[in-house]
């Protein structure tokens, strides 16, 4: 029998949303997690025989999820209009690099929230059958949006509560692991944001067919009366959560619907970055055109707005999932961790903060029974970072390895040839 390899650390978090402690190890065998081991006569135990890492000064935790992004868009400024109109092969390639840049920066499992079906469903066969390499792909293909409405260039326009219906199960004949839809206007020139653009039969047409054949629903809703829309149908996330009230107007809470989503326990994800990673981009510009600079503006009043809605959702018991939009506007594949920067600036702990990327977005996503954690059976999706984010969030960026279903995928120049010791080697280090 394989006596696999055991991944001794430091400290463990293990995703659950308990504190971390150490020494922890974690046993894997054919890229399962086979252990999770406590205390130090467990884990020499459990080393006997096996290869062994040790991992000083590190944290062991699962691989994070960034549980809404677009593979499709290059996170670099580039018009949305401009680069949909490229060739498949130039999209495909945008994917590949955008996937293979978020599995280097320890996400191990990524939730797509809309592009091109033909592309996102070749990237993940290709992932499976390694001639790629990146993480866990959950897709929606084409998100659902009314003709003309946010992201219609994807191609998953839809009117109509039958039309929608007939949709969501077109989606699901072509793979979908979940159900995507627009409540409103977007990001998409010609879209208004600010008013819902399905009406709340076609929300509830939606969900209950996407319920009916066992998929998740959640709706992009950035004003009050789409996110009632979704909360009245049952959705099983929402994103962004937004309360716009006009196109130039400041946005307004609303303490009903806020607290409408708290009772009907869905969970949010609310995309807090997208304005700082923009306003970090035109930064950096040698030459910002004034519309670069104009945007900054907004982006500053925006995020502001945003910063102080997410804190009014939480104070009201809205759980949160980590996502970070990436590949819109400026947004790149490495950073859900200014994401959770922002969440832990609106009241949340960093051990919160972790949670919504590993457990949490897991059962959020419908993976649970997968990946999020560090638990017997589940996969080995696992990262080692170091110092204790738990007590200092920046530590997610000191990635020293990357582990994909029990395969390392990734290590730092210090942790190649290093920490390792042969089964038959004395186990002599104590953290």
């Amino acid at each position: 029998m394989d006596a696999g390899t055991l991944y001794r650390a430091a400290w463990v978090i293990d995703g659950s949303g308990r504190p971390g402690d150490g020494p922890g190890a974690v046993l894997v065998r054919n890229g399962r997690i086979a252990e999770v081991l406590r205390g130090e006569a467990a884990i020499r135990r459990a080393a006997a025989g096996a290869e062994v890492v040790s991992l000083e000064g590190r944290t062991l935790l699962p691989g994070l999820i960034d549980a809404h992004v677009h593979l499709c868009l290059p996170g670099d400024g580039t018009p949305f209009p401009r680069i949909v109109a490229e060739p498949r092969g130039v999209i495909e390639a945008i994917a590949l690099r955008n996937a293979a840049v978020a599995l280097r920066a320890g996400i191990t499992t990524l939730r797509d929230c809309g592009g091109f079906p033909d592309v996102l469903y070749a990237l993940r066969r290709a992932i499976s059958l390694g001639y790629a390499r990146g993480p866990r792909l959950v897709l929606a293909g084409w998100p659902l949006t009314i003709t003309g409405g946010h992201c219609h260039y994807f191609g998953g326009e839809a009117d109509g509560p039958d039309t929608l219906r007939g949709r969501v199960r077109e989606a699901i004949k072509g793979g979908a692991d979940y159900i995507k839809a627009m409540g409103t206007g977007g990001g998409t020139p010609g879209t208004e944001a600010w008013r819902p653009s399905y009406s709340r039969e076609e929300v509830a047409a939606l969900v209950d067919e996407a319920h009916r054949f066992g998929r998740r629903a959640t709706l992009h809703c950035l004003c009050a009366e789409a996110l009632r829309y979704a909360v009245d149908a049952g959705a099983d996330e929402i994103q962004h959560a937004w309360f716009m009230t006009g196109p130039d107007s400041p946005q307004a809470l609303d303490p009903g619907v806020a607290d409408a989503i708290a009772r009907a326990e869905i969970p949010v994800c609310p995309t807090l970055g997208v304005g700082r990673h923009l306003r970090q981009a035109v930064a950096a510009m040698s030459a910002p055109s004034p519309d670069d600079e104009t945007a900054v503006l907004r982006w500053e009043r925006v995020e502001a707005e945003v910063l102080d809605i997410a804190g009014a959702l939480r104070s009201r018991g809205v759980r949160f999932v980590a996502g970070s939009d990436a590949g819109w506007r400026f947004s790149p594949f490495d950073a859900l961790l200014t994401d959770l920067e922002l969440m832990a600036a609106v009241g949340c702990s960093p051990l919160e903060c972790i949670h919504a990327a590993t457990g949490a977005a897991a059962d959020a996503l419908g993976v649970g029974h997968e990946t999020g954690m560090l638990r017997e059976g589940l996969a080995a999706d696992l990262i080692a970072v170091w110092g204790r984010p738990d007590q200092d969030l920046g530590g997610l960026r000191r990635i020293d390895r990357v582990i994909l279903a029990g395969v390392p995928v990734w290590s730092s120049p210090v942790a190649e040839g290093e920490g390792r010791r042969s089964p038959s080697a004395e186990s002599a280090w104590n953290p």
